[in-house]
């Protein structure tokens, strides 16, 4: 992805790899508790982006997504059987047992140093 965004023209200086995203929930409470984010933009697929939005809104982040193309439908129907199973580990995730990332990291200051 950060070799895609500089191909198009963004600085490599800024962009910030998230190196233990392991999963939506890691990313999520990553961006705020890591990178120090309290508004974020989700880029994926519209199944994943309503997943990771409302993880966000429920740990505190301001959150919007941008829907990128779906999956073609050779696909589709793996997809979406994942992402069902997925919905429910979500919920079981932060209703049930309260998980946390797996491995959360120093801090990481965003922009220019000051």
């Amino acid at each position: 992805m950060k070799a895609s965004l500089m191909e198009v023209g963004v600085p490599s200086e800024r962009i910030y790899c998230d190196y233990a995203g392991f999963r939506t929930l890691d990313s999520v409470v990553r961006a705020r508790e890591v990178f120090g984010q309290t508004e974020i933009t989700v880029v994926s697929q519209e199944f994943h982006n309503r997943r990771a939005i409302f993880i966000a809104r429920h740990r505190g982040l301001d959150a919007i997504g941008f829907n990128a193309a779906d999956v073609d439908a050779r696909d589709s129907f793996k997809t979406s059987c994942r992402e069902q199973l997925a919905r429910v580990n979500t919920l079981l995730d932060m209703f049930l047992f309260s998980r946390q990332p797996k491995f959360l990291g120093p801090k990481v200051t965003l922009g220019p140093a000051a």
